[in-house]
């Protein structure tokens, strides 16, 4: 973990501001995790975290409240990841706020975000009116939790159980199973991950033990996927390899890490229903 996260106001009492502040967000350097992971400068994914909150609001130049469901893509080649209560505590900081138009409001947090994660970050405002359809779906792949397995071990994550057989495949399997937690709270963060790959069939029983080894697992979530991701890249050797996670919200906010290394994939942002 980042020695400077406990500097962070997560897990702390914080009355925010009824003034816009973008001082508020507090960036997490992305190097500390990656280091313990083995990753050097040269990533082995592509990918981009998807950030949705469902509770924007700010005033139009006449002082009447506006509001919108956002999303954010943090490119995962961003030096910094945003920690997610100063983010909601940044958000709040709009509900006073007047802007002249939802425009503008975007283009404020694009900038702002921006200048915390240390790269571009992308901004979709959508009305909650006129949300694109379709968007409410389930991850797309076969799911493994009904496989009978005894389980023994909840942390920490095992990246022994992982092994595979001769046969060669193509596949997309699925869990609801993960859990880990706050790396500074402690308070549990629920998910639906998804592993599409090709290459040597992985061993499903083991897959799924892994899984669960990361239930008492402190870290944030794009630490886990990319844990899972190196883990998996070593242990099983696929030809190609995409992992993302669907996590539930918390304060009005779901993170959704994607990483791959396949050629030419593309991330979408399909909300599950437990979100």
């Amino acid at each position: 973990m980042n020695p400077n996260v406990h500097d962070s106001p997560l897990g702390k009492t914080a009355a925010g501001s009824a003034v816009y502040d973008p001082a508020l967000l507090f960036p997490i350097p992305r190097a500390g995790g990656r280091e313990a992971l083995g990753i050097g400068n040269v990533l082995p994914f592509d990918g981009v975290d998807f950030w949705n909150a469902y509770e924007l609001s700010w005033l139009d130049a006449r002082g009447k409240p506006c509001v919108a469901i956002g999303e954010l893509r943090v490119p995962c080649t961003t030096p910094n990841l945003i920690e997610s209560k100063s983010l909601k505590l940044y958000f709040n900081s709009f509900n006073q706020h007047r802007c002249d138009s939802p425009e503008k409001f975007r283009q404020t947090l694009a900038r702002d975000l921006s200048a915390a994660a240390g790269a571009a970050v992308g901004v979709r405002l959508q009305d909650p009116d006129t949300v694109e359809s379709g968007m409410l779906r389930s991850l797309g792949g076969e799911c493994i939790d009904a496989l009978e397995i005894s389980v023994d071990n909840y942390g920490p994550p095992n990246a022994g159980y992982l092994t595979t057989g001769e046969t060669q495949t193509e596949e997309i399997l699925v869990s609801h199973l993960l859990k880990s937690n706050c790396p500074v709270t402690g308070q549990p963060d629920w998910a639906s991950v998804q592993i599409a790959y090709a290459g040597a069939k992985m061993d499903r029983e083991g897959l799924l033990r892994y899984l669960v080894s990361f239930r008492n697992h402190d870290d944030f979530h794009e630490q886990c996927v990319e844990r899972m991701f190196v883990d998996l890249l070593e242990r099983c050797r696929p030809q190609w390899l995409t992992v993302q996670a669907r996590y539930t919200r918390r304060g009005g906010i779901d993170i959704n890490p994607w990483r791959s290394n396949r050629k030419n994939a593309t991330a979408d942002n399909p909300r599950q229903p437990r979100q």
